[in-house]
């Protein structure tokens, strides 16, 4: 009876992931928006969003998801390759169009696990990028901005990777920018950050599903366009597409413990963002 046991693990297992995946799409989402997902670095787009992506670039929500990748990952020299592989990806996770994703070179922004990057220098780029005609409009008007949503790290940015923290202030900065002389109206740009967990969660997989979706239930805070928390669970089929957007488009990338991270973390399934407040 014990084989009988043991055997029976992987199967409800799998069970409970196809139910939490299916129960996932019943969560209020973003529709008909206008979304930016900012990442640091290629690669991150597959290791961290791809349930986020997934789901949000489903043809029947009515959004336009873009990208803007603030490196090319050239710490080791690999910058040109590295942003033809952050293309293929993207295409791979739902991205519409090349024209969608857009990366950043500057000598400001370098990918470096040392460097922390200025959020002001951040807001400066997403406000030319994204509320080009800020300054002339007037304080008594709402702000006006081409995107609705901002996707991106929290606080501790997953790994605690300064780049990624770095996105955080920055966005944040520029949402305090674009409401500066706009009191009084509502930030015409929602900011969505994904949760850091502990090591623990990190590395149990699909395992952390039915704690994610439990601890989405008990923070639901407001529904409507703009919904909290979003919960985003990959199905099977979704977690193979995630792996092969690492596998066959990051290739210069798979490195041993990529492969451990692919298997492993519940960032290749699970997806929660939670709305930050602006003001």
């Amino acid at each position: 009876m014990h084989w009988i046991t043991w055997a029976s693990i992987p199967v409800l297992i799998f069970g409970l992931w196809l139910y939490t995946a299916q129960l996932s799409t019943s969560f209020p989402t973003l529709q008909g928006k206008r979304i930016l997902l900012l990442i640091a670095h290629p690669d991150d787009e597959a290791m961290f969003f791809a349930p986020t992506l997934l789901s949000l670039t489903r043809p029947e929500l009515g959004n336009r998801v873009k990208m803007l990748c603030l490196s090319s990952g050239d710490a080791d020299g690999l910058g040109e390759t590295r942003k033809k592989e952050l293309v293929r990806s993207g295409l791979q996770l739902g991205i519409r169009s090349p024209d969608d994703i857009h990366i950043v070179e500057d000598k400001n922004f370098p990918d470096s696990m040392t460097v922390t990057w200025h959020p002001r220098l951040i807001s400066n780029l997403l406000t030319a990028t994204f509320a080009p005609n800020m300054s002339s409009v007037s304080s008594k008007d709402a702000p006006r901005a081409n995107i609705d949503a901002i996707i991106t790290f929290d606080a501790y940015g997953i790994s605690s990777h300064p780049n990624h923290i770095s996105l955080y202030n920055g966005a944040h900065a520029f949402l305090r920018a674009l409401m500066h002389r706009h009191s009084g109206w509502d930030c015409p740009i929602k900011l969505y950050t994904l949760a850091t967990t502990s090591i623990l969660r990190k590395y149990i997989g699909v395992i952390d599903a039915p704690a994610t979706l439990i601890g989405a239930l008990v923070r639901r805070k407001e529904l409507g366009s703009s919904p909290t928390p979003l919960l985003f669970v990959s199905s099977p089929v979704g977690y193979r597409t995630a792996q092969k957007a690492m596998t066959t488009a990051h290739e210069s990338q798979m490195r041993w413990f990529r492969w451990g991270w692919i298997t492993l973390s519940r960032y290749m399934v699970i997806n929660d963002l939670r709305k930050e407040k602006t003001r």
